[in-house]
């Protein structure tokens, strides 16, 4: 069975961008078109991973190959942002994660007392801000997948994140992490011999995953950025006095690549080049917060 474990649509709210925020939102897809453009490049099952909402669940949720997820925006105890994939929940659970995405102790005891698979997305990209040192030993102390392939992430991050989760024997996911339609299901994650849901996450949880499709490029996040633009320009004419802005997008998005690429060089050397079965002493969750974890 074939999953797109990373897709949104409109009710990911606003663009995180400060200059963009009031009039821009991060997807303009609606949850029905990104389902039914799902299932017909393959997806045997189909999932919303929306931005801290499971709104979009609600038109799919009587489906049978449709299950509720959401990519939630945590705070690490080192005051960093991080997104993390939470998948196959409830609404009651959706409001409890919600209760604790400041709380990264709370969160992590309540996602695994609930059973939840969860993964930390795009882990060597700069998307929500700045990486500290301690991060990482949470990562590999706590989380059980690692998002090893994302469909808008450059190439050498993916090949780092994938060798990040093999070192570490984590899972790992894929997903398009699709805004616009365009990039849906261009990343998934497989589960050779699995013929339902339930069989696909025990599937996963056993290592029998397998992350498939392609990485994210200059060309590709530039036409994804430009529709999104589109998108606003549709649900607000007004938007139509910034058209001419539509001139720089190929500059910013050549700029946050570089970006991309220089964070995630940075943070592979200093993870990934340690020696193996030795961690470095600031690789490590502080022992009074590991408390009631183990």
């Amino acid at each position: 069975m074939k999953c797109d474990m990373h897709i949104h649509s409109k009710f990911s709210g606003a663009c995180t961008t400060p200059l963009l925020r009031r009039i821009c939102r991060e997807s303009y897809s609606e949850p029905e078109a990104v389902y039914s453009l799902l299932r017909r490049r393959g997806m045997d099952l189909v999932t919303l991973t929306d931005h801290d909402s499971i709104e979009g669940a609600e038109e799919l949720r009587g489906r049978a190959d449709f299950f509720t997820s959401e990519e939630l925006t945590c705070r690490m105890p080192s005051g960093a942002e991080v997104h993390i994939g939470v998948y196959d929940i409830t609404e009651r659970q959706h409001t409890h994660i919600q209760q604790r995405r400041d709380d990264l102790v709370g969160l992590l005891m309540y996602l695994t007392e609930s059973r939840l698979f969860f993964s930390v997305n795009h882990v060597f990209s700069c998307l929500t801000g700045r990486r500290e040192a301690d991060d990482f030993g949470w990562f590999r102390d706590y989380f059980p997948a690692i998002e090893s392939r994302n469909g808008h992430m450059l190439r050498g991050q993916n090949k780092d994140s994938q060798r990040l989760a093999r070192q570490w024997r984590k899972v790992e996911v894929a997903g398009s992490d699709a805004h616009a339609s365009a990039s849906a299901a261009t990343a998934y994650t497989e589960v050779p011999g699995a013929r339902n849901k339930e069989e696909f996450f025990a599937g996963l949880r056993a290592g029998k995953g397998r992350v498939r499709g392609g990485s994210g490029n200059y060309l590709k996040l530039t036409r994804d950025v430009l529709i999104i633009g589109a998108g606003a320009m549709r649900e607000n004419p007004w938007n139509l006095f910034l058209a001419p802005l539509a001139l720089l997008v190929p500059v910013a998005t050549y700029l946050n690549y570089r970006s991309e690429q220089k964070f995630g060089q940075l943070w592979a050397a200093a993870i990934l080049t340690q020696p193996q079965g030795r961690r470095p002493r600031w690789l490590a969750a502080p022992q009074s917060a590991m408390e009631g974890l183990t």
